[in-house]
């Protein structure tokens, strides 16, 4: 199913069709503030392991993100982390960058693996932030890459449509997504390594 929702103005009953087919196990596609991205509940384990065969990878291989509101799921998802880093993620976020961070026990829980670490993305995207508070957790993200040689990421929503009908429950169609990705920062050690230069500027983070 394509979903029409204005970007800066979303449609009530559409944003809360997208929730209602979340929270009933659904996969969808959903723009961000780089490229759109394949999600589901963090919390529905059948619709996790969904994202990961369609991603043709086995879960406990799967380095997904978690999409998130604000910086407050933190404390669930990641160990402490220290004052600069913290300042560091206040500072730019919501934005295009994605932190590598230490996880939390509740990380290899949810994914049935062994996981030590976890990316946490926070978008400058309102439709994005809006349907991880209205779900109450973070969302499942993974890149949705295009097959042409060319192109690494399909930037518009009817063409992955196209590609994804059969796969996803709902692609929602929120205007061109952008064909870089966001820029991927470890912060496990002991001084924050970039890792993957995105749409996200060095001069911000280092």
């Amino acid at each position: 199913m394509l979903i029409d929702i204005h970007p800066e103005n979303p449609q009530e009953k559409k944003v809360q069709q997208v929730v209602d087919c979340l929270k009933g196990g659904g996969v969808i596609i959903y723009p961000t503030d780089t490229i759109y991205a394949i999600g589901c509940d963090l919390n529905n384990q059948k619709a996790v392991e969904r994202v990961a065969r369609l991603k043709g990878l086995k879960l406990a291989k799967a380095n997904f993100s978690l999409v998130c509101y604000d910086l407050s799921h933190l404390s669930t998802y990641t160990k402490p982390i220290d004052t600069v880093t913290f300042k560091m993620m206040k500072r730019v976020l919501p934005g295009p960058y994605t932190f590598i961070l230490n996880a939390s026990k509740e990380v290899p829980r949810l994914f049935a693996t062994k996981k030590k670490t976890v990316g946490i993305r926070v978008p400058d995207n309102d439709l994005a932030r809006n349907l991880v508070l209205r779900m109450g957790n973070p969302l499942i993200a993974t890149s949705v890459h295009d097959d042409d040689d060319v192109l690494e990421y399909t930037t518009d929503p009817e063409l992955i449509h196209e590609r994804y009908k059969d796969q996803v429950d709902m692609v929602i169609s929120a205007g061109y997504g952008r064909n870089i990705a966001s820029t991927v920062v470890d912060c496990t050690g002991e001084e924050p390594v970039v890792i993957r230069q995105g749409a996200g500027t060095l001069e911000d983070i280092l």
